[in-house]
């Protein structure tokens, strides 16, 4: 049960790491439209929560089996304060996007999917590490 619980939390992280790179990627692509990019970027936003909710469930699921986080150190815990700063910071550009696209001028708005691509990509390879390395 513990392996299936894992499982699963694995899954909706796997889905929220395309929602968070696939969505910010295709909306830097020139053809797409203001509405879709206003589309993309609630994809992203759920994408940086799905992110969030089941890095606190891999905990959880840790905490639940075995009455303990699990114990990271060094480079692991490097790569989990990477993954966390940039969903915060994920989250962060995703509401002021949603808040103020409108207004906001053109370079303004690519620069937050520039930021939202690296963010994403950054957080995909920190996770890389934090697997390897705990």
């Amino acid at each position: 049960m513990e392996n299936l619980n894992y499982a699963v939390v694995q899954v909706v992280h796997n889905f929220g790491a395309v929602a968070v790179v696939g969505g910010a990627v295709c909306a830097l692509y020139s053809g797409a439209t203001a509405a879709l990019r206003h589309k993309l970027a609630w994809l992203v936003g759920f994408g940086w929560a799905a992110q969030i909710i089941s890095g606190i469930g891999f905990a959880a699921v840790s905490y639940y089996y075995y009455d303990q986080f699990p114990d990271i150190h060094d480079i692991a815990m490097a790569a989990l304060l990477i993954k966390m700063l940039c969903a915060a910071f994920g989250v962060s550009l995703v509401i002021i996007y949603l808040r103020y696209s409108a207004t906001l001028a053109i370079e303004r708005r690519h620069l937050i999917w520039l930021l939202l691509a690296a963010l994403g990509i950054t957080a995909l390879t920190a996770a890389a590490f934090l697997r390897w390395f705990s």
